[in-house]
């Protein structure tokens, strides 16, 4: 019989919010710590939505990592009030034909090879299919109709609210100072309050902040912020499905993506390059200059956007690996320490399955996706990664 811990889940977004619930239906004694407001504001995850897809390449252990998540998402959305996982479809487009190796193309093989119903998309069903595009600077395509997008602020909320309903504890406007160690023994932390919290787990789950509150991390991760954008669409028709579903622009090389117009007519769009390097406690600000790349892109692919009013930007920040791998572990020079952080961009996605590898990680048991995630040395990434580092919209560039 598994042994009853006290476990400290510092961070209450999407890791540390989905890690609290599994662990507490396990048993155990769980205590849920953010700064708050909740959902926190400055989260990743606090936003109006997050891709969800399993097209990835070649790297088959995401393909199947997401699969099981997207069994999760069917079964939360039969829970949620309203349904927040929207199965749009998700188009990926090329401006070049594609070749083996590149990551459209591969990714569609796979998709063919897992017998997923995904469609092949040229330039002159682009252009009566999806007329918001300039279809002319998009000759290749595909799309895949089990992928979406969910809400991703509110799926988050309703995981806390779940946590409370559960019997987690939460302790919300508690910030982190540091670590109570006895020797190589991780047994709680202190509070900036000056309060102390004692456990037989502390859980580090706090995103972006998570190499910022546990500087010996970061040569393995980092914060990074990435421009989001929202506009107001000149044309709700052509900006809503089955016309315009979630995509991706030639993403490999740009770092282009986005979402559906919502029903006010908001549109979220995104660009994932390789952003900058941040403090996640400074104030956020994004590079003079940015709004102007998107309206480049636009005058490029959404020629009805170019002149689209600006309704809100955010400089969204990462916990970036060194790898683009998430890392779900315990620190072996602090016995009690499990870090559950690195989303690296692409973490949301997976939310129904996080908290189980992390409980799992927790309790030693075997979890065949938890060695993709152990403690690892920082080195040179292989020739995938190095191509493509993940992320919510799809790939980034390094």
């Amino acid at each position: 019989m598994q042994e009853i811990k006290t476990i400290l889940v510092l961070g209450a977004g999407v890791y540390g919010a989905t890690a609290a619930l599994e662990l507490r239906q396990r048993g155990h004694a769980v205590h849920l710590f953010d700064p708050g407001p909740l959902p926190h504001p400055d989260a990743a995850s606090t936003d109006i939505s997050k891709v969800l897809r399993m097209d990835y390449g070649n790297d088959k252990f995401y393909w199947d990592l997401m699969l099981a998540a997207f069994e999760g998402w069917d079964e939360w959305n039969t829970r949620f009030e309203r349904p927040l996982w929207h199965q749009t479809g998700f188009l990926m487009l090329s401006r070049d034909n594609w070749k083996p190796g590149g990551f459209e193309y591969d990714s569609y093989q796979v998709a063919l090879r897992r017998g997923l119903p995904v469609e092949p998309i040229d330039q002159e069903t682009l252009a009566v299919r999806y007329p918001a595009w300039k279809a002319e600077n998009y000759p290749q395509g595909y799309f895949n109709p089990r992928a979406g997008w969910a809400e991703s602020g509110e799926v988050v909320h309703w995981l806390i609210r779940e946590c409370q309903a559960a019997g987690v504890v939460l302790h919300e406007g508690v910030r982190f100072q540091h670590l109570l160690e006895s020797g190589s023994r991780v047994s709680g932390f202190a509070a900036q309050s000056r309060e102390r919290f004692q456990g037989d787990i502390v859980l580090m789950a706090a995103g972006a902040w998570t190499p910022a509150l546990l500087p010996h991390l970061s040569d393995a991760m980092w914060a990074t912020g990435q421009p989001v954008f929202h506009f107001k669409v000149p044309d709700l028709a052509n900006f809503q499905p089955p016309g315009f579903p979630v995509w991706n622009a030639d993403i490999a090389n740009t770092g282009w993506y986005g979402f559906p117009a919502k029903d006010d007519g908001t549109l979220k769009v995104a660009n994932h390059g390789p952003g900058w390097r941040v403090d996640p406690h400074a104030p956020r600000r994004i590079p003079d200059g940015t709004e102007d790349k998107f309206r480049a892109f636009f005058r490029d692919t959404f020629p009805a956007l170019v002149d689209a009013p600006k309704l809100f930007e955010r400089l969204c920040l990462y916990c970036d690996t060194w790898d683009g791998n998430f890392w779900i572990d315990f620190d072996p020079q602090r016995e009690g320490l499990l870090i559950c952080a690195g989303g690296s961009g692409h973490g949301f996605k997976f939310a129904p399955v996080l908290g189980k590898i992390t409980a799992d990680v927790a309790e030693g048991r075997e979890n065949h996706f938890a060695a993709r995630f152990a403690w690892r040395k920082p080195g040179p990434m292989d020739h995938e990664e190095a191509r493509f580092f993940k992320t919510d919209g799809d790939v980034r560039r390094k």
